[in-house]
């Protein structure tokens, strides 16, 4: 099970608001808890990095991104209220009547997501799907001076929801996906520290993934760290709940283990270190086939400078992209376990190149 030291930074992870582009405030969280085991840095991008073992070698990337989908003022009106564009894939709806905390220079500031009312709508209007285009925000502002002290176009924020604790070992977040990528590689490496190997490890908590689309933070840090292998940690969806296909996600369960994934992007080396490390360590695990692209950080690492030899490792995630997503503990504990257990079985005689 994760030690209370480990558990009490997951919490202060999971609150700390960091969108795409403003991870700054959890970035410091990750880099402070790093620092205790591990040689900290940063880059221009905002990727956090930590290595140990800096003397040995492969060099091996664990990456998990460190950013959430959130929103960014883009105009403020005469009457002082905002209206709001996303940063990462939304689903309106989920924002309809939500509280929202925005991060300004002036501090932190609360908002709150208006809608015209259901009483004051068309018959055919209640039957459309909000856009973000009919939402605005209310910061309590008289008009737009009052509104433009408080806060400036470009000001990006997240929805306000602290952390749960539910039964069974389950916490419910805002930000699971994938503060939690980023807490699992970190608390992977700290296992490591304890009990190298004679690779070089290196865990990045990643940025900008959710809006990645030419590979997000995930790319220039492979460049930066010239990995030999790497592997990505990020959500996957749950199967456990009603309506999920398992015929075409699988089944995927919370406290069911890690899900590794195999596919066209992902190298069989590193597939088989996981699946190797999990089945030797009695810890389940369940499978995901990608056949082209994973949406993930591996897609960007595994093609960077000559290639990296890149393996996905994912924890399976319920309501993903909304104010309530939810994971088991215990399988962050056992994603950490097999990653670094992965990584001791690595040497200079591992050849990445069969196939």
């Amino acid at each position: 099970m994760l030690s209370d030291n480990s558990y009490a930074f997951l919490k202060r992870l999971l609150d700390t608001p960091g969108p795409s582009g403003y991870e700054g405030a959890p970035a410091r969280v990750w880099r402070q808890e790093a620092s205790t085991f591990a040689a900290v840095s940063a880059d221009v991008h905002g990727n956090s990095m930590a290595v140990v073992n800096d003397a040995g070698g492969p060099t091996i990337l664990l990456a998990g991104h460190i950013d959430e989908i959130g929103v960014i003022v883009t105009w403020i009106d005469d009457e002082g209220f905002l209206y709001i564009g996303p940063i990462g894939g939304w689903d309106p709806q989920v924002l309809v009547g939500q509280r929202l905390r925005f991060a300004t220079a002036a501090g932190e500031l609360r908002g709150v997501v208006g809608k015209k009312p259901i009483h004051l709508m068309k018959p055919a209007d209640r039957e459309k799907a909000s856009q973000f285009s009919d939402l605005w925000v209310d910061i309590g502002a008289a008009d737009r001076a009052e509104a433009e002290s408080m806060i400036k176009i470009g000001d990006a924020g997240v929805l306000d929801q602290p952390l749960l604790e539910f039964p069974n070992g389950r916490v419910v977040s805002r930000s699971i996906d994938d503060r939690i990528g980023a807490f699992v590689v970190l608390e992977a490496a700290r296992r490591y520290a304890a009990n190298p190997g004679a690779a070089r490890v290196v865990a990045c908590a990643t940025t900008q993934e959710e809006i990645g689309y030419q590979g997000g933070g995930a790319r220039p840090v492979a460049h930066r760290v010239h990995p030999q292998m790497a592997i990505a940690v990020d959500v996957t969806f749950a199967t456990d709940h009603p309506t999920a296909d398992k015929k075409e996600l699988g089944h995927h369960r919370l406290g069911g283990g890690p899900v590794l994934t195999r596919g066209s992007v992902i190298s069989p080396v590193v597939y088989q270190l996981l699946a190797d490390a999990a089945t030797d360590l009695g810890i389940p695990f369940t499978l995901h086939a990608s056949g082209r692209f994973t949406s993930t950080d591996a897609d960007a690492i595994h093609l960077a400078r000559e290639g990296v030899a890149t393996g996905l490792l994912s924890v399976p995630n319920r309501y993903m992209h909304s104010p309530n997503e939810m994971v088991a503990l215990e399988d962050l504990d056992r994603a950490a376990t097999v990653i670094a257990e992965a990584c001791r079985r690595v040497t200079a005689a591992t050849d990445f190149t069969a196939r």
